[in-house]
């Protein structure tokens, strides 16, 4: 019996391998893309889903792909949204016993039965996240993103909470309490967006982007610099030169 149970963790391993080597093959090309977290159980009719249409719609629009858990709600409104606009718009599904049903606005899906899995890619290829109204879920995405950055295990970049209404109790919880009892820095807090405006939620993005694109340009410079360099030390070296 022990040898069987053995058994089947190992299997367990290969399951958990095949699902970061797909996802990595899948996402491999996609460009800068947001990722885009919210409720599965606000409706087509509701304030908060198009608002979510609009906001991926802009993202779209302007280059970005979009990626979501693939399920209904505001992920659905997120996906709708990139590719009514004819952009990337990428579903990372999961296997769930209730609320998990692939929505229809998928142009790239990948289907994961392990949660740890999936928000490696949620985070990997993501250069902002947005986080519309949502439950224990988008909590887990929002707190573990705030969590690597602040850790500096992921390089930064914005998070932003979408709806000033619904994410205030929070934003006073973690103002009034955590930074009251020392729990987190001041500084944690620059790490967090807060809007009502879709167009904002671009214009964070955009400025996120050409930071990121002037230090990667910088550091190829630098590395050219360093080549260059290199090159003029084993020149010398060669006919002698001190």
């Amino acid at each position: 019996m022990v040898e069987d149970l053995k058994g089947k963790e190992t299997w367990r391993i290969f399951r958990i391998l095949s699902e970061f080597i797909e996802g990595f093959d899948e996402l491999s090309d996609i460009g800068p893309a947001v990722s885009i977290f919210g409720s599965a159980r606000i409706e087509s009719n509701k304030k908060y889903y198009k608002q979510c249409v609009e906001v991926s719609s802009m993202l779209s629009k302007n280059g970005y792909a979009v990626i979501t858990g693939g399920g209904p709600g505001l992920m659905e409104a997120a996906n709708k949204g990139a590719i009514q606009n004819g952009g990337m718009s990428i579903g990372l599904n999961i296997s769930l016993p209730r609320e998990q049903k692939a929505n229809k606005y998928q142009n790239r899906s990948l289907h994961f039965k392990y949660f740890f899995a999936r928000k490696v890619m949620f985070v990997k290829y993501a250069v902002g996240y947005v986080c519309m109204p949502g439950g224990f879920g988008t909590l887990d995405e929002l707190f573990e993103a705030l969590t690597l950055i602040q850790t500096h295990k992921i390089y930064p970049f914005p998070i932003i909470l979408f709806g000033k209404e619904y994410w205030a109790p929070l934003m006073d919880f973690i103002k009034k309490t955590m930074l009251h009892h020392k729990t987190i820095d001041p500084e944690d807090l620059d790490y967090i967006e807060l809007t009502d405006d879709p167009k904002e939620v671009l214009a964070i993005i955009n400025k996120h982007m050409d930071k990121k694109m002037k230090l990667i340009k910088s550091a190829k410079a630098m590395e050219k610099r360093g080549d260059k360099d290199k090159k003029t030390v084993r020149i010398k070296n060669r006919k002698g030169i001190p």
